[in-house]
């Protein structure tokens, strides 16, 4: 058996404490927090004596030559990812990174290019891919167990209050990248994408209506996807009722979920259709059930360091979900449907999602 990969982590933030930490002190068979590094010394020092965390420091790039760390773990705000990325890539260590992934397509595409076949790889936090809810699911349709998917709902209706918005990187392009498309609804987004596969095109509408940002904190889009279901997606930060819901209308079944930032089996319900077949009857439930969880994401990733194989969430699996958000404010800004294919270098869109002044 191998020795426990060392870990590090940047950022000692909320994140950082509320979910990566528990999930890695969860594994000691196999990862070891070996040390943590933020702007804030006295943060550090706080979080590392909570944790028992050895190596403490300020400087990202000290502590990687310190510790050569086999995980580096980005707890930063957005704005601060890529840099975080490159320099861990660069020393050789595998990198995990919150969401969203970047800011742009460019930044996102800049980021990966330190990456070496076999490893280091860089991988993103979309845990919702894998509860064993959403990862049986994906099999059924890869197995075309239910029939075609026809019609999907994809709705992260949240509510983060005016004080929400007082952090200075929140709701600004220029260090969040967007509003709840970008910082919120990504999550559900990225688990319509892995169950359902691409997308092809979209129309979308983004609003301004009650918080003081410069993003928008609504956004409604509907997309066309590439087997040509359409699905209905909904971001928000305006809803008291909080909730994230995805629905899956296939053939011979209806699928859906409802949840907030994280599910089990339990809050998932399977509608077959009348007169469904006994093999489509049979599908749900799963065999297993894994919450949704950093956690359960980690166990992945290891399993592919393990490997030295890619693991899910990175490459252009990673960049599926930032693609949608570019084209859904892309569509909202001209109000005309943008494909998927265009979103390429050398348009606006590409190296910004922010607006583009007397432009798109």
């Amino acid at each position: 058996m191998s020795d426990p990969y060392p870990v590090a982590v940047v950022g000692a933030g909320g994140i950082a404490c509320s979910n990566h930490l528990p999930a890695l002190a969860a594994r000691p068979d196999r990862v070891r927090l070996a040390a943590i590094c933020d702007l804030d010394e006295d943060r550090v020092t706080a979080v590392a004596d909570e944790w028992g965390i050895p190596g403490r420091y300020t400087d990202l790039d000290v502590m990687l030559a310190d510790v050569r760390p086999s995980l580096l773990v980005v707890c930063t705000p957005p704005g601060a990812h890529v840099p975080a990325i490159r320099v861990g890539l660069a020393a050789g260590s595998w990198v995990w990174c919150e969401k969203p992934p970047t800011l742009s397509l460019a930044e996102y595409d800049r980021a990966v290019e330190l990456e070496r076949d076999g490893g280091p790889y860089v991988s993103f936090v979309f845990q919702h891919r894998f509860g064993s809810a959403a990862r049986h699911l994906r099999q059924l349709v890869g197995d075309a167990v239910l029939g075609r998917p026809l019609v999907a709902v994809c709705h992260t209706l949240w509510y983060r209050d005016h004080a929400y918005f007082e952090v200075p990187w929140r709701g600004r392009w220029a260090t969040e990248g967007g509003g709840p498309t970008m910082g919120h609804g990504i999550h559900q987004m990225d688990l319509l994408l892995d169950v359902l596969g691409d997308w092809r095109e979209v129309q979308a509408a983004a609003e301004t209506l009650d918080r003081a940002v410069e993003t928008e904190d609504v956004s409604m889009a509907l997309v066309t996807l590439e087997s040509g279901a359409l699905a209905s997606v909904v971001n928000s930060v305006l809803s008291p009722r909080e909730e994230s819901y995805l629905r899956f209308d296939f053939q011979a079944a209806t699928v859906e979920v409802s949840h907030l930032y994280g599910y089990d089996n339990g809050n998932w319900t399977f509608t077959p259709r009348p007169g469904a077949g006994a093999q489509a009857v049979a599908a749900w439930p799963p065999p297993q059930d894994v919450a949704s969880s950093h956690a359960a994401q980690l166990d992945v990733l290891l399993d592919h360091m393990d490997a030295g194989t890619r693991p899910p969430s990175s490459g252009a699996d990673g960049r599926r979900a930032l693609e949608l958000a570019a084209g859904i404010y892309l569509a909202a800004r001209t109000g005309r449907p943008v494909k998927r294919a265009a979103l390429v270098p050398g348009e606006a869109i590409y190296d910004s999602l922010a607006p583009v002044p007397g432009g798109t």
